[in-house]
């Protein structure tokens, strides 16, 4: 019977709110008499009329306020507004009618009664609706109970929403301000969150929900290590700043990732260095689908370039990043290009026929092991895919270029990092000719979340029940998440004379294996134990793969200095002469032109005095 209550049409609904204010309306008159006679039996014989001819022009009122359109489980204290609003006009109304008619023994008094009693009549109406409609929705499904993280604005329309939302139950508050313990945020008690795992347990509720979206990082990086291990599922909401500018909802819950933990309070950007390489100019970003390319062009487009060049081999990364950026972005035309950066002509025509002043040039192989296994096609992509962009550049007279380079290109133990620190060397040598053109170069770790870092790797055998596949106990990296390299990027950009190798503060290296560890914790699961076998989730030990080293570095020498920017240095490092590299660079194509893995490798080994491949 009550399912079929809370199914019933909306129309049907609406008509029984409309016919519960027809009795409402009479009863509140009655209710205002009564009390003003102070009995339950006034004598209304002289004007009973009144009560039927009141929700005739009260409920068209209603109706024009638009009360009977709203939706009774959304019903929030803006309806409040409305009713008070709508009853106003009809004690107006109601008291023309009375004193136009010349209606003898009603108490005037009792039409100010009539309007506080009509107000509380119909408002209460519409939240004992919402409270039914909401019961019986939940007895028809399950809702998971979640604690909530944070008593303040957010923690209260997370809390809202939730209620409202077919999913989570919020059963209580957790905050570390004192005052707000013990006190209770739309019905729902605040606790001191040093009691919260016997609290939960008690609630029989094992998820909590981080609803601190303006707290620094690292303030909610202590949140999230202060339930590690603790059989606590923790989720979180996206932060203010996507919230207000409509990105997300505030019920749009995510699970606590890594980025939150190894993630950093981001350095405001210093706008001037941005804006030199951007505003106002027409910027091309080449393997603008990737991870890193396509980041560059969401920041770029924030700092009002005049067009924003696409170059991208893939057919499908081109369609969905031009496809998101068309739709975020009014202000500035956004071409897509589909093109190799092996065919130099192709870029050539590219920068001459939109006249490019700017080059981010993240078009290259970046995973180790496939390099690793298609040499000749990592040359050709790293090295003369960056050859041919940096001469296309010269030639049309582009002002600023700006390699991605990599951590890996630092003393490489592989093709990949070769080839990067190769194409550092190629742009070194330009610059070192004093063209028109700036090219500096810009060198990270990985990146949390991108297409070669083992995050999502990690994530998606979680997912499957693992095992979590680690090279080595001992190997480290260092982590930085997208948007904060890629602003990195823009402000280095705009740095140095030409020639300049910047290198990207990427904080303390992590322990991948802690990594791991952290992730599965994250996702309410136990690490395995080896020697038990008690645990959700193992860590397996599969051994470096070709090319990979235990640890990575920023730096090759140690003369490093300062820039404006507190997270971007510049090293000063050697390089190989114009004339001297040129040549080699004939010697590695020749060998690619052969399919020569032996021979390409040889040369790479002579132009990159560090390179010492793995055994």
């Amino acid at each position: 019977m009550h399912m079929s209550v809370a199914r019933l049409p909306r129309r049907i609904k609406i008509l029984i709110v409309l016919f519960s204010d027809l009795i409402l309306l009479p009863l509140a008159l009655w209710s205002a008499v009564a009390l003003r006679f102070g009995t339950f039996q006034p004598y209304v014989q002289d004007y009973w009329w009144l009560f039927g001819v009141l929700p005739l022009f009260t409920i068209p009122i209603f109706a024009r306020l638009g009360l009977y359109r709203a939706v009774i489980r959304y019903v929030d204290t803006e309806i409040m507004k409305t009713v008070l609003y709508g009853v106003t006009i009809s004690v107006l109304l109601l008291t023309t009618i009375v004193t136009m008619t010349r209606v003898q023994g009603l108490p005037r008094s009792s039409i100010i009664i009539y309007w506080i009693l009509s107000a509380l009549y119909i408002a209460a109406s519409r939240y004992l609706a919402r409270g039914i409609l909401l019961s019986l929705e939940s007895k028809e499904r399950y809702k998971q109970k979640v604690a909530i993280y944070g008593g303040g604005k957010a923690g209260l329309q997370t809390a809202l929403a939730l209620m409202n939302g077919p999913e989570y139950k919020p059963v209580l508050f957790f905050d570390d301000n004192v005052e707000l313990h013990g006190t209770t945020i739309a019905g729902i008690r605040v606790f001191n969150p040093k009691l919260a795992e016997e609290t939960m347990l008690q609630y029989g509720c094992n998820q909590l929900l981080l609803a601190v979206p303006s707290a620094p990082r690292s303030k909610r990086r202590e949140i999230i290590r202060r339930f590690e291990g603790k059989n606590i599922h923790l989720k979180t909401i996206p932060g203010m700043g996507e919230l207000v500018t409509g990105q997300v909802k505030v019920d749009d819950i995510r699970e606590v990732g890594i980025e939150d933990l190894l993630g950093r309070d981001p350095v405001p950007p210093f706008e001037h260095l941005i804006s030199v390489c951007i505003e106002k100019k027409v910027v091309l970003v080449t393997g603008a689908g990737g991870s890193i390319g396509s980041e560059l062009c969401r920041q770029i487009l924030r700092h009002h370039p005049a067009r924003v060049i696409l170059f991208e081999r893939s057919e499908y990364l081109l369609y969905k990043i031009e496809r998101e950026l068309s739709e975020l972005c009014c202000h500035a035309e956004v071409v897509p290009i589909l093109g190799d950066v092996l065919d130099k002509q192709s870029v050539d025509r590219v920068i001459r026929q939109y006249d490019v002043k700017t080059i981010y040039h993240a078009a290259a192989y970046k995973h180790v092991p496939l390099v690793e296994a298609n040499i000749v096609a990592g040359v050709m992509n790293n090295v003369f895919g960056t050859l041919n962009v940096a001469k296309a550049a010269i030639d049309q007279k582009v002002e600023t270029f700006v390699l991605i380079s990599t951590d890996k290109a630092v003393r490489p133990t592989n093709v990949m990092g070769a080839t990067k620190r190769l194409a550092e060397l190629i742009l070194q040598a330009l610059a070192s000719k004093k063209p028109s053109t700036r090219f500096c170069m810009v060198r990270f770790g990985n990146v949390l979340g991108s297409s070669g870092s083992v995050v999502p790797l990690f994530r998606e055998q979680i997912r499957n029940g693992g095992p979590v596949t680690v090279t080595h106990p001992e190997v480290t990296r260092y982590f930085m998440t997208i948007p904060e390299a890629s602003q990195l990027v823009l402000q280095a950009g705009a740095m140095g004379a030409g020639g300049e190798v910047f290198v990207l503060d990427m904080g303390e290296s992590v322990r991948i294996s802690d990594l791991a560890k952290k992730m599965i914790v994250l996702s309410g699961l136990e690490v395995k134990d080896p020697e038990t076998k008690r645990g959700d989730i193992a860590i397996q030990y599969i051994g470096l793969r070709p090319g990979e080293k235990l640890y990575e570095e920023l730096l090759i020498g140690y003369n490093v200095g300062i820039t404006q920017h507190p997270r971007i240095m510049k090293a000063d490092e050697d390089f190989i002469e114009f004339s001297d590299l040129m040549g080699l660079l004939e010697l590695l194509k020749v060998g690619c032109d052969e399919q020569d893995a032996g021979k390409v490798i040889e040369i790479l080994r002579k132009s990159v005095k560090e390179y010492l491949p793995a055994k």
